[in-house]
């Protein structure tokens, strides 16, 4: 089973979801951002997201308020409903970055193989209704004809 993170952005553009695969992401308003929000109140480069290793061989995300080089943004970012500088992200924490601007971080389990098991009777049905006139005589054909 593998965690896949993902980020889950609204803004007054909408709502959509962001696989997080990568090592540093910048959010905020620039158009040059990883993830850009739509809002007055969040400042063109509001935080950055961090991959960060941990002992196991998997890792996690850190956010930080501002961008790398320690700006930070004009108004911060409330997790979990607490003002915070940085926090390492869990699962189903809250990111508010302004009003209507908000981010909900999951990280989800995922079977890496199918999770249905293999069936035996793995064939597809014909039905009548969708067979023209006459289209049921070309099961007669064997391999070497040509149509």
């Amino acid at each position: 089973m593998r965690i896949e993170p993902i980020l889950i952005v609204e803004d007054s553009k909408g709502r959509r979801e962001i696989v997080l695969d990568g090592s540093v992401y910048s959010i905020g308003r620039d158009p040059k951002c990883d993830i850009r929000l739509s809002s007055q109140f969040v400042s063109r480069h509001h935080a950055t997201l961090v991959q960060l290793p941990k002992d196991d061989d998997t890792f996690y995300y850190r956010i930080v308020d501002g961008n790398l080089k320690g700006k930070p943004s004009a108004n911060g970012m409330l997790i979990n409903g607490r003002k915070l500088q940085a926090h390492d992200l869990k699962n189903e924490d809250e990111i508010v970055f302004g009003p209507q601007a908000r981010a909900i971080y999951y990280q989800l389990k995922r079977d890496s193989q199918s999770t249905l098991p293999p069936d035996e009777f793995d064939i597809t049905l014909i039905s009548p209704n969708m067979v023209e006139e006459g289209e049921e005589d070309s099961a007669d054909l064997d391999d070497d004809t040509e149509i």
